[in-house]
Parts: C-alpha cells; sequence; structure tokens
C-alpha cells in the first residue's frame, strides 16, 4: 500500500468509508463499549490485521480494505484523503483464539489451562476481548478437551475434535457456494495445475475451494492435516519445464 501525501488540515483522520452489517456499528448500550477498530494475529500468518469488535465486544468482524491509487473521499464538507474503502463481514472468533490453543501446545503439550490465561498476547492487548464474543464459551469444545474443577474450567487444545469441526466448516461453505450457483472449477484447475480435461464443478472441486477458503484462516500445518482428513491429495508444484538450448 502506498503511503499516503500530507494530510490537508480540514481532513479527519479518523474517518473510513465502509459497507458493514448493522449488527457491527450498532451504538453501545454501555459507557465505554462503542464499537473498536483494532489489530490482532492473523490467525494463518500470525501477522497483524485489521478487526472490528462491536459494541460491547459481542462479535468479530474481518475487516478488508479495497484500494485504489489516488483515490479520495468527500465527506460532508471535508476531503479524506485515505480513499479505502473497507468491507467489514463477521467472523467467527474461534479461528483466531485456535491460534493461541496450538501455540500453548506446543509449548506445554497436554497442559490444561485456563482460556484467559491461554489468550494472552503482549503486542495485541485486544486479544482477550475475543473471549467476551458471544458463544465462545458455548462453542470452545468443538477445538478443546476441557476439565472443570470446581467452578473453574481448564482447556487444551485437541487437533481431532478441530479437525471435525473444520471438517463442518468446509461442507457449510461448499453448501453455500452451491447454492449461491458459484462455479469454482476453473478456479481450482488452475491452482491445482491440471490441464487438458474438460472443466467443470464436481462434488472434489468444491471441497477443494472450500478447503482453500478456510485455510486462509487457520496455520498451514493444519491445513495440511485438514487436507488429509478430507481425503484430498496434497497439491504439488508443476515440474519444471527443461531449460531451452542454445543453439
Amino acid at each position: 500500500m502506498h503511503s499516503a501525501k500530507q494530510r490537508p488540515p480540514d481532513a479527519h483522520p479518523g474517518q473510513w468509508v465502509l459497507i458493514a452489517p448493522e449488527a457491527a456499528t450498532d451504538p453501545p448500550k454501555a459507557p465505554d463499549s462503542e464499537p473498536l477498530f483494532t489489530k490482532l494475529r492473523n490467525p494463518s500468518t500470525g501477522e497483524a490485521t485489521l478487526y472490528l469488535f462491536n459494541s460491547g465486544a459481542q462479535q468479530l468482524f474481518e475487516v478488508k480494505a479495497f484500494h485504489e491509487e489516488y483515490r479520495s473521499w468527500f465527506i460532508g464538507q471535508t476531503v479524506q484523503q485515505d480513499g479505502r474503502l473497507l468491507f467489514v463481514t463477521p467472523m467467527d472468533p474461534l479461528f483466531l483464539i485456535l491460534y493461541y490453543l496450538i501455540k500453548a501446545d506446543k509449548e506445554q503439550p497436554g497442559k490444561f489451562q485456563p482460556l484467559d490465561q491461554v489468550v494472552l498476547d503482549s503486542e495485541y492487548p485486544s486479544c482477550p476481548l475475543l473471549l467476551k464474543c458471544a458463544d465462545v464459551k458455548q462453542y470452545i469444545h468443538h477445538v478443546t478437551e476441557e476439565k472443570e474443577i470446581g467452578s473453574q474450567k481448564f482447556h487444551k487444545y485437541s487437533q481431532e475434535k478441530t479437525l471435525k469441526w473444520l471438517k463442518k466448516k468446509v461442507n457449510q461453505t461448499v453448501k453455500a457456494l452451491k447454492s449461491n450457483s458459484i462455479s469454482v472449477g476453473e478456479r481450482v484447475h488452475a491452482a491445482t495445475f491440471i490441464s487438458g480435461k474438460q472443466i467443470t464443478d464436481t462434488k472434489e472441486d468444491y471441497v477443494w475451494y472450500a478447503h482453500g477458503l478456510i485455510s486462509e484462516y487457520i496455520p498451514e500445518d493444519l491445513s495440511k492435516e485438514l487436507l488429509k482428513y478430507l481425503g484430498l491429495p496434497e497439491l504439488k508444484s508443476p515440474a519444471a519445464e527443461p531449460p531451452l538450448k542454445i543453439l
């Protein structure tokens, strides 16, 4: 992304133009609980990525920016030089929590811990808000083993349960693609380097494509395990063509 030019005096640095569902921008029901744009770790790459918590941090939203050079917005009587168009879509917070569960399991294999001791990150202080999202406590069992001692619950990462949960996500994605009549065959064949065959939308094509979409939200190692769990062969790069001979 190119660096912005010097901001004119009448520009509003805290404004963006975004397309978002109403739930993302509902007014707060309590003081100090307004919607919050914040950076969190991308669950696939571990790099800083922009997200949005709605009022009271009840729901998490992914923020993606569409950007063109030399674009600005006129907002009222002001010029907003940041010409990005932000798209805000709901996101399952379990994907981001999963990143920390896997990390904790690698550091201390098999150890049960309270979630608030696992979902911590000194570089991203908003990280604990993930645990405030509605239904996290209800659905955390999809990716963890649980143990209750007294009134406190302890958790550890479960790859077996996580793969079952991810397979359901893949199946839901396949269903959504088909119900919206989205053709995937050509994209899958291009991504898997298949050529010379008539391109049709097979069941396997939809699973391949859905796996690719889900893999944008999980670590690479887990993506490979999911590939095996779905019964799909691991992708291999095409063989390099031999160099041309110089006569």
